[in-house]
């Protein structure tokens, strides 16, 4: 059990919070434990969000789809991690992703009326989150306002950017070629040619339908 507290202070939800506080906290509630195995869907897009996931060991994929299933974002996370914390509050409060096991997963769920009730009445915690939300907007807003280029790879690049939700990890975008072109606002040609200059610097690995990084902070580095 002790194991899983440190796990958890790990996160940036809960950094500041010293164990004594910690472990009054999780006095107060009951914890439901899942453990997933390899391949298991244990949350689906549109779901609805009631609380709060914690990964806290093992690896899952993030998986999002875009409208229409044009393409598809695979993100490899690894624990610890908390879900979708922007997704508890708002108009819409549904997970925008699905989350599979990548390797057996360890998660515990802490539900929304706990942490009205009791979590935000910790400053440390209510600053924590407020930060983890206000991070996220800031971020998005930034990319939106990003200076407009022309260059061929540096549309590509913040196509993958823009569409992932953590720069670590593994990340696998599924999608066609005339499609990825499409977004780009380029030729099939021209689009393909430039992924595969990416492939032989090392950056990405095409596959069939599908373009693999390894490393998204080395394409931001670039």
């Amino acid at each position: 059990m002790e194991t899983m507290f440190d796990t958890l202070l790990q996160l940036p939800l809960f950094q500041g919070l010293c164990h004594e506080d910690f472990t009054k906290i999780l006095d107060k509630v009951k914890l439901h434990f899942d453990k997933h195995k390899p391949g298991e869907m244990f949350i689906d897009s549109g779901d609805s969000c009631n609380q709060l996931c914690f990964l806290i060991k093992g690896k899952i994929s993030m998986v999002t789809q875009s409208k229409g299933d044009i393409y598809t974002v695979f993100e490899r996370i690894e624990a610890p991690y908390v879900i979708e914390p922007q997704a508890l509050f708002g108009m819409k409060t549904l997970y925008a992703s699905s989350y599979i096991a990548h390797t057996e997963a360890h998660t515990v769920n802490i539900s929304k009326h706990f942490i009205l009730n009791e979590l935000f009445k910790y400053e440390i915690f209510r600053l924590n989150y407020m930060n983890i939300v206000s991070n996220r907007a800031q971020n998005l807003h930034a990319q939106l306002w990003e200076h407009p280029t022309e260059d061929l790879k540096e549309k590509i690049i913040r196509f993958f950017v823009q569409h992932c939700e953590k720069l670590k990890g593994e990340k696998i975008f599924k999608i066609k070629m005339d499609d990825l072109a499409r977004y780009v606002d380029n030729s099939r040609l021209n689009t393909s040619k430039k992924l595969n200059e990416m492939q032989k610097e090392g950056l990405i690995e095409l596959h069939r339908k599908e373009i693999l990084i390894s490393n998204l902070q080395a394409l931001i580095d670039e």
